[in-house]
């Protein structure tokens, strides 16, 4: 697009000898440039977040229909534009990510690691970082259950020409919560922090009772629980209580997911009209690069827009505290022996 071979400091995620600490390429006698088959030739110079990285050129223009001149500049990586695009730039505010890898996330103007040899990785705000930690397949499973589970729920959306997630949601209006001693740990693929590579996920407590829909309750509150367990994680590591959650991703756009992840974590969810929040974000950056706001945090407070709010229910919230101390918690440690077995038999 532009002629230049330049990339933003704030795209690079740790596959190539990249410095997190100081945003930049490692130094010549980091272990990393021994380690790959990577020369420092081989790689682009950096700019650093909402600096141009050059102009369209006119062959680009040609074959894009882009303006020639329009300037073309350095972004983020889409969880970080996420974070930057539902405001989570205070310490206590969190960004809670309802997507395909579900994440929580903060903004924290100095480097720590809230995994052990996971960076905090660049934030859209530039001098940032953001505290991310992942549940891997995240709402995925919301896919997985509807493929597995759900034919009648995608039957049913398509008499009624409403989305499966809108059906799937009345299922979580037919149970309460705790599905009736359903405990679900979304671990269908080894989770950092929480899991080793002997990672397996688990549904217990079945009788004969449960249905489908318990155990489509089951997986949400079991995905909440992973995510109160990643936000105690930050608030050890960084010191900082969280006080709100700010709620974005194709999860969000339910109100029962919302008030789910409301009462586990026991605090106020704010969501957007939009919960797309990682295009919102993007344009942040692109509106303080071209001078209609005086930096990505001012652009990022004026653009937001106006947020709805999910408060937790006492009562709810304190029966997913028992469940969250009393069975989530210690489920891992009581099964891993035999997930690793389970690794010795395949």
């Amino acid at each position: 697009l532009t002629g230049e071979f330049k990339d933003s400091a704030g795209s690079q995620v740790g596959y190539v000898p990249f410095d997190f600490k100081k945003q930049d390429w490692c130094a010549d006698s980091d272990w990393k440039w021994h380690s790959m088959a990577i020369k420092r030739y081989m790689l682009p110079a950096l700019t650093t977040v909402g600096e141009p990285l050059g102009a369209i050129t006119a062959d680009a223009a040609e074959a894009t229909g882009l303006p020639e001149g329009l300037p073309v500049i350095a972004g983020a990586a889409d969880k970080a534009c996420e974070v930057l695009g539902v405001g989570a730039l205070e310490a206590g505010v969190a960004s809670v990510s309802c997507g395909t890898t579900a994440t929580i996330n903060t903004t924290r103007s100095h480097y720590v690691e809230v995994v052990p040899f996971m960076p905090a990785y660049p934030a859209a705000l530039p001098e940032h970082f953001n505290t991310e930690i992942q549940v891997f397949r995240g709402f995925w499973m919301v896919s997985w259950f509807l493929e597995q589970f759900g034919h009648a729920e995608q039957r049913y959306s398509l008499e009624r020409g409403v989305s499966a997630e809108t059906v799937l949601d009345e299922l979580l209006a037919q149970t309460e919560p705790g599905a009736e001693g359903l405990v679900l740990q979304p671990f269908w693929n080894p989770v950092l922090g929480e899991t080793g590579p002997e990672g397996r996920g688990s549904i217990i407590g079945f009788k004969d009772f449960h249905t489908r829909a318990h155990v489509y309750r089951a997986l949400i509150e079991g995905l909440a629980f992973a995510l109160r367990s990643g936000k105690e994680r930050i608030e050890r590591r960084t010191k900082t209580p969280i006080s709100c959650i700010r709620l974005s991703g194709g999860g969000a756009q339910s109100d029962q997911v919302a008030q789910i992840v409301a009462d586990v974590l026991n605090l106020p969810v704010e969501r957007f009209d939009d919960c797309e929040a990682s295009g919102r974000g993007a344009a942040m950056v692109g509106a303080a690069a071209v001078g209609w706001y005086s930096s990505i945090a001012a652009a990022g407070e004026a653009m937001a827009g106006e947020t709805h709010r999910t408060t937790p229910n006492p009562d709810v919230t304190e029966r997913y505290q028992a469940l969250y101390k009393g069975q989530y918690r210690p489920l891992y440690g009581k099964l891993k022996s035999l997930f690793e077995r389970q690794l010795t038999v395949q």
